[in-house]
């Protein structure tokens, strides 16, 4: 492993794209620490130490480094990206032009990438205006009576923080596609990796407090590593389908006669159902700190669906990772688009005829392996809960839930990327 990393370095090219990725990474870490101007850095820090692993600011912690939080330039973060790629995904099924473009090549994806971004833009004016005004009205970090601006009555210092914080985004999307063109692996999976590890340390060392012995700490640290392990071997599970080529007569050339196969990953949606059904059950808990929080309502959902630690919320998240990794799936694999490209081309699955018999064997190998790889996640993602359970740490439980997912599948998507690199110099990769 240390040979690769060293043959790695050696390499020009290879050498300026990592280094190149190492600054993009400390401007990122920079930016998320300089605060938005006329913020109370003070009394920010203050509160953001007292609530920053509470139920609802997990998920918001976790994916903005602990920026927004702390209303820094980069406050948004790489949220308002994601968000709008999940959006556009969606309405590629449900919009026929969209679906187009998206059949059109690159031209077609050059254009709905163009359509992300602006959706970026206007999500990030919506969360940057929102997120100014509950600092303005001292809503944003719950149970904290200090002012988190020094001047909440300037319409001007509010202006002055949402321009900054949409600015904050938009270089957050131009530093994640310059990683893209000019570095190591995907600029955007690769901030959220970043993003996702500042806050490892400290949800880390929170367990060693929280208990105070070092052995829970200790068996925190093996399980974490069997856990990783065990993420590591389903991530890269896949059922290969077989699928073989008809020889045929084009001109006077023989094309086809040759073998290959469908891969179909057992985590198939990878962590988006995870972000899907943590931010539904948000919506309640934040939905009642609007309204106040007295009515019989309010009570419920701070009883249930607050701290995360009620048996119901765990069934409710569990039950809602299940329907979303179906869900997911079924929108982004399509069976009978795949056996339709397999008949246009004279491909089959031997034993299975083409066409429609293809396209339900596909249907059903996929449903088979989807279910296992909900089951997965949602174990995966209930970690954090039944530690706080159980040990008492943070719901922000480091090995675990979406960091772990994360942290994981970037990790583990970019050394496949260095190492196909190294292959092409006649290096030894990482995995020999």
């Amino acid at each position: 492993m240390l040979g690769a990393y060293a043959n790695a370095f050696r390499t020009p090219d290879l050498r300026r794209k990592l280094l190149f990725v190492l600054l993009v990474i400390v401007v990122f870490r920079l930016g998320s620490q300089i605060p938005t101007p006329g913020v109370n850095v003070t009394n920010v820090q203050a509160c953001f130490q007292a609530t920053k692993n509470q139920g609802l600011y997990g998920l918001i912690n976790l994916f903005s480094g602990g920026a927004l939080l702390q209303l820094t330039v980069f406050a948004l973060g790489i949220m308002p990206y994601i968000t709008a790629s999940i959006i556009l995904q969606l309405l590629v099924v449900v919009i026929p032009r969209l679906e187009n473009l998206k059949n059109e090549g690159q031209a077609g994806q050059t254009k709905i990438t163009q359509y992300t971004r602006y959706l970026t833009l206007a999500l990030a004016i919506l969360q940057a205006t929102g997120i100014t005004a509950l600092a303005r009205s001292g809503n944003l970090l719950q149970g904290c009576n200090k002012p988190l601006l020094y001047n909440e009555s300037s319409l001007w210092t509010m202006m002055l923080m949402v321009v900054t914080m949409t600015a904050g985004t938009v270089i957050i999307m131009w530093l994640g596609e310059l990683i893209t063109d000019r570095g190591i692996g995907n600029g955007m999976s690769i901030l959220i990796f970043v993003q996702v590890v500042a806050t490892f340390p400290g949800s880390l060392w929170a367990v060693k407090v929280s208990q105070d012995s070092w052995w829970v700490f200790g068996l925190v640290i093996v399980i974490g590593l069997i856990l990783v392990a065990a993420v590591v071997f389903i991530e890269q599970a896949q059922r290969r389908i077989p699928v073989q080529y008809a020889r045929r007569m084009v001109g006077r050339k023989m094309f086809g006669g040759s073998s290959t196969y469908i891969p179909l990953k057992v985590n198939q949606a990878g962590v988006i159902p995870v972000i899907f059904a943590s931010s539904l059950l948000y919506l309640p808990a934040m939905a009642t700190r609007f309204s106040g929080g007295n009515s019989a309502f309010a009570r419920f959902i701070a009883t249930y669906f607050v701290t995360g630690s009620h048996p119901v919320y765990m069934l409710a998240y569990f039950l809602l990772i299940i329907f979303f990794t179906y869900f997911y799936v079924a929108i982004t694999f399509n069976p009978e688009e795949v056996a339709d490209n397999m008949k246009k081309y004279g491909g089959f699955i031997p034993g299975i005829r083409a066409g429609r018999p293809t396209q339900e064997y596909l249907n059903y190998v996929l449903s088979r392996i989807t279910f296992p790889g909900s089951l997965y996640l949602g174990i995966i993602s209930l970690i954090p809960l039944i530690a706080f359970k159980l040990v008492g740490a943070n719901q922000n439980f480091p090995f675990g839930g979406t960091s772990i997912l994360i942290m994981v599948g970037v990790a583990l998507d970019t050394v496949k990327q260095i190492e196909s690199q190294l292959q092409q110099r006649n290096y030894e990769g990482f995995l020999r």
